[in-house]
C-alpha cells in the first residue's frame, strides 16, 4: 500500500477526495501526511477529522522559500512518501523533490492546460479570466509535476461548458466534482505503478 503526501494551501476537498477514495477501496493507497502553508487552511481541519498528521511549514516563518522547500523534502523523506499530490498547493517544491519523486508528484488544476494556467492562475482566478475572455467551455486537468508551473506530462483533461450566466463560483462549483473524479482515478493509477513517462509524455501501462 502506497504512502501519499497531500501538499494544500485552502479548503482542501481535494484532499478529502483522496481520503475518500483510499477509504472506500478504489485507491491501494492511504494518505499518510498532509502538509499547508496557509494557517486558516481548512484542509488542516479535514486532515484532523481523518486522523491525517498535518504539519505547517510556511515561507515566512521558515525565513525563505529555500528554507521552506528544504523542510518540506526533509518531512516528506522521514514519512516514507512514495506519492505526492499537490491539490491547490499555492508553492513551489524544491528541485530536489521534483527529482527524488519525478513522475510520482501529480498536480490539479482548474482549466484545459495550456490555457489559463501558469504562475497567478490559481483558484478563481482562473475561471474569471476564463469568463473574461469568453471562451464556451473550460474543464480541469489533471498533470505530473516537473520544475515549472503546470507544464508537466497531462494525465487527464476532462472539458466541461461554460453556460452564459456563468460566474466564477457557478463555473468552479461545476469543474470541481470533475476534477475530485480524475485526481482520485490518477491517483489509483499511480498507487499501481500503471503510469510512467516516455517522450515527456505520459503514458499507461497494462
Amino acid at each position: 500500500m502506497k504512502r501519499i503526501a497531500v501538499l494544500a494551501s485552502g479548503g482542501g476537498t481535494n484532499f478529502q477526495a483522496v481520503v475518500d477514495g483510499c477509504r472506500s477501496g478504489y485507491i491501494d493507497g492511504e494518505v499518510s501526511l498532509l502538509v499547508y502553508n496557509r494557517r486558516d487552511a481548512y484542509a488542516r481541519e479535514r486532515a484532523g477529522q481523518a486522523g491525517v498528521p498535518a504539519h505547517y511549514i510556511n515561507r515566512i516563518a521558515e525565513g525563505s522559500v529555500e528554507a521552506m522547500q528544504r523542510k518540506v523534502h526533509e518531512l516528506l523523506c522521514s514519512s516514507g512518501i512514495d506519492i505526492i499530490v499537490l491539490a491547490g498547493y499555492l508553492e513551489k517544491l524544491g528541485a530536489d523533490t521534483v527529482a527524488k519523486w519525478s513522475g510520482r508528484i501529480v498536480n490539479t488544476h482548474p482549466s484545459l492546460i495550456p490555457k489559463f494556467c501558469g504562475q497567478g492562475y490559481f483558484g478563481h482566478h482562473v475561471h474569471s479570466a476564463v469568463l473574461a475572455a469568453g471562451e464556451k467551455e473550460s474543464g480541469c486537468t489533471i498533470h505530473l509535476v516537473d520544475e515549472n508551473y503546470d507544464t508537466g506530462p497531462v494525465v487527464f483533461r476532462q472539458k466541461v461548458p461554460v453556460l452564459p450566466d456563468d460566474t466564477p463560483e457557478t463555473l468552479a462549483a461545476r469543474i470541481l466534482p470533475v476534477e475530485h473524479e480524475l485526481l482520485q482515478k490518477t491517483v489509483k493509477l499511480l498507487c499501481e505503478d500503471r503510469i510512467a513517462v516516455s517522450d515527456g509524455k505520459a503514458v499507461f501501462l497494462d
